[in-house]
Order: C-alpha cells, then sequence, then structure tokens
C-alpha cells in the first residue's frame, strides 16, 4: 500500500509516455481530502501502521478508510452498522489486525480491519452506556461509562478482568503512562464519592507492577484529580477542586506533566506524583476545550466548540497558533497518524479533515515571551488553516451573504 507518511520519489519523466494519452496529470496535494459523512464523527483513530483512519458517528456506525495524499485516492474501505446507538470512541490493536468500537448501546465490538467482519460482541459490558475506550496493551482494554464505571478487559477471556465505580461519574476520557502502570481518567458529574472495587483475576504480570494508581478527574462545576489505588482496592486523594469542568486528559514532558482541558478554556498542569493541588494553569482564548491530543512532548493540538484546532505549547505555556478549523462548528475529535505527519479532525460540520503537521514541529518556543497586542489573531500554522481573524471575517462574510439573500427574498416577495 502506498504511504502516505513516506517520501515519495519525484518524477523526472524519464518514463515513457503516450503523446496521444488524455490521461490528466497526477495531483498530491499537502493532505488528503476532506471525508464528508452523513452523521457528525465522535470517535476517531489511526491505524499504528498503515494509512487507515476508523471514525464511528452518532449514528453508530463505524467507518474505515484509506487516505492519500494523490487527488481521488481516499476512499471508503468498508462500513459496519452493527451498533444501535451512537459510536463513541474507535481503537485499532497494536498489531492493526482488529478495530475496537464502543457505543451508547452499553456494547463493546471487535471487527476485523480487512474486511469489516464482527468477530465479537460484548452486548452488555456495562449497565450504562459507554463513553471512553482506551487500549492498555495488545490483549487489555480498558472502558468508561456514563456513571462512572471502569471495567478492564483481556480480550482472550470471558468477562471483565477488572470492574471500578464511582457513582454518578461520566468517564469523558482516559489515558495511561508510558509504563503501563496509571491510568488516568478525566470524569465530571460528580454527586458523591462512592467507591468499589471488585476484581475477578489480575493478570500476572501485575504482581511485578510496584503500584497502580487509577488517577480520576472529577468534576460538576468543581474539577478534582483523585487517586485510585488499584491494589490496595482503596481512593487515595483528591485534588483541590478545579473552578472548570475537566474534559480531556493526556500525559506530557517525558511524563512529568499530566495535562487537563476544561469546559471553560482553561489547562491545568499537575505534577506526576504531587496530584493534591494544581502545579500550573493557563486560559486559551477559547469558549472550551473538548479535546486534545500530543503532538511532542512539548506541543499539544486542542479542538473547541469555536470551531478553532489550537496549537499549544506547554512550559513555556503559550498558545503557538492555529492549525486548523471547523468553519462555525465544533470540533468533537482529534487524532494524530501513525507517523505524526497528519492531524485528523472530526467537527460537527460532518467533515474528517486533515492537517499538515510539519510546520508545526518545526516550531521551536524559547522562554521570552514577546509583548503581543492582547486578543490578537492567532498565527497559522498550516496552509489550510486560517489566522483567526480571516475565521471570523469568514463566519461574518456567510452571515452577510446570508442576510442579504433573506432581504432580496422579501424584496421580491413585496414585489409580487
Amino acid at each position: 500500500m502506498d504511504r502516505t507518511c513516506e517520501e515519495r520519489p519525484a518524477q523526472d519523466g524519464s518514463d515513457e509516455e503516450d503523446p496521444d494519452s488524455t490521461e490528466a496529470p497526477v495531483r498530491i496535494r499537502d493532505t488528503p481530502e476532506d471525508i464528508v459523512l452523513e452523521a457528525p464523527a465522535s470517535g476517531l483513530a489511526f491505524h499504528p501502521a498503515r494509512d487507515l483512519l476508523a471514525a464511528g458517528d452518532v449514528d453508530g456506525d463505524v467507518f474505515v478508510f484509506s487516505y492519500s495524499q494523490q487527488e481521488g485516492e481516499t476512499k471508503e474501505l468498508w462500513s459496519s452498522g452493527h451498533h444501535l446507538k451512537s459510536c463513541r470512541a474507535v481503537v485499532f490493536s497494536e498489531d492493526g489486525q482488529k478495530l475496537v468500537t464502543v457505543s451508547k448501546d452499553k456494547a463493546i465490538h471487535v471487527l476485523d480491519v480487512e474486511q469489516g467482519r464482527l468477530e465479537r460482541r460484548i452486548s452488555k459490558a456495562h449497565s450504562a452506556p459507554i463513553n471512553s475506550l482506551l487500549l492498555v496493551d495488545e490483549n487489555v482494554l480498558a472502558t468508561g461509562d456514563d456513571t462512572g464505571g471502569i471495567r478492564l478487559w483481556d480480550q482472550r477471556k470471558e468477562g471483565p478482568l477488572m470492574d471500578m465505580r464511582q457513582h454518578e461519574e461520566y468517564i469523558a476520557d482516559m489515558a495511561l503512562d508510558p509504563a503501563k502502570k496509571l491510568l488516568l481518567t478525566a470524569r465530571y458529574g460528580l454527586k458523591a464519592v462512592s467507591l468499589s472495587l471488585s476484581c475477578v483475576k489480575c493478570p500476572p504480570q501485575w504482581e511485578l507492577w510496584p503500584s497502580l494508581l487509577l488517577l480520576c478527574s472529577l468534576y460538576s462545576g468543581d474539577g478534582c484529580l483523585g487517586v485510585f489505588n488499584i491494589r490496595r482496592r482503596r481512593f487515595e486523594l483528591l485534588s483541590e477542586p478545579q473552578s472548570g469542568d475537566l474534559t480531556s486528559v493526556t500525559i506530557m514532558k517525558c511524563g512529568k506533566k499530566v495535562v487537563c482541558g476544561s469546559s471553560e478554556g482553561t489547562i491545568y498542569l499537575f505534577n506526576w506524583n504531587g496530584f493534591g493541588a494544581t502545579s500550573d494553569r493557563f486560559a486559551l482564548r477559547a469558549e472550551s476545550i473538548d479535546c486534545m491530543v500530543p503532538v511532542t512532548e512539548n506541543l499539544l493540538c486542542t479542538g473547541s466548540t469555536d470551531g478553532v484546532i489550537r496549537a499549544v505549547n506547554i512550559l513555556p505555556n503559550r498558545v503557538v497558533g492555529s492549525v486548523g478549523q471547523h468553519a462555525g462548528e465544533p470540533v468533537e475529535e482529534l487524532a494524530l497518524s501513525h507517523c505524526g505527519r497528519f492531524l485528523a479532525s472530526s467537527g460537527h460540520d460532518q467533515r474528517l479533515k486533515f492537517w499538515d503537521m510539519a510546520q508545526l514541529r518545526a516550531v521551536v518556543v524559547d522562554d521570552y515571551r514577546r509583548r503581543k497586542k492582547k486578543g490578537g489573531p492567532l498565527r497559522a500554522l498550516s496552509s489550510k488553516a486560517w489566522s483567526t481573524d480571516d475565521f471570523f471575517a469568514g463566519l461574518r462574510e456567510e452571515g452577510e451573504e446570508s442576510m442579504a439573500r433573506d432581504e432580496e427574498e422579501e424584496s421580491e416577495d413585496d414585489s409580487d
């Protein structure tokens, strides 16, 4: 398969060509073409080795696309409609042979990547709708539901390995440290702290882990980071409450920092093993931070309800610029390709878009901060990205054109 992430040899024209051929020359784009769906995608994942993108939409359909920079070569390979309700998350297995999906219908599906064939269904995996999904290793998965339930699954066995519950919480996001010892989950809807844990049978490798802690971001207007010790089956600590609802979580700075996004557009930083209080925080000029994905150990991208995808540097804390946008529509999900070159985004405009990360990766942020006009435009960091001035000017122009059309129609009606 043609690898989009690899450099292609330049065409030197040495190949023999038919002078009478009317074929159009092959056009190579900076990024693959947009993919248009029939419903917004709430789950998005890149294949770990091949140029494939999986998406799950709010109608419960799952799609796998092959993508390419060559014009017209981004295509749908297959689709599955086995879920009865919205597909909320998708993830490829480590070997890339399976695709795991979870849904509001409380089911977990395992699909064959080549044919889209349903290989396994756990129809009542949770007692509540499942919202989040995380690959732990080649066999183990973590899932979180709308009422705070978290379960670990070994795909080789029946039933969950472990069941953890913290009542009346919604598991918004999960992250795992590189050593695969700590599971971090962003939660909200905290009404009461009531914990219970039932361990069916722990995998043998867990005996080698010095400590197993579950880190939970808990909030209902107050965002808190909670720590749960799996081995000792007890709640360890709860951080001081934050002013915003925590919506996303990731680990950066080579595992030294935990970064949380919030519904108020603020990023909260915690030191690793210092979860009692935030070490830093800073606000973006965004309505919210609904999703985020790390690009390097220092840079991450955030998606917001204002439709802008922002590039953010962590320590020094800086909004570097705009990577792209879904004009006037919230950004639902972000994913980074296996080679790190492309960022994919899904929005409420029912489009999957690709953004080139080359320019962002070349950005160097120093500690010295130049004085900048407050509220100034964001720098465009890709060929398809607009500055924020262009972005909102485009929205204003669209609105003005719509108003003009309405006025013309009204005048025509009056003349009739």
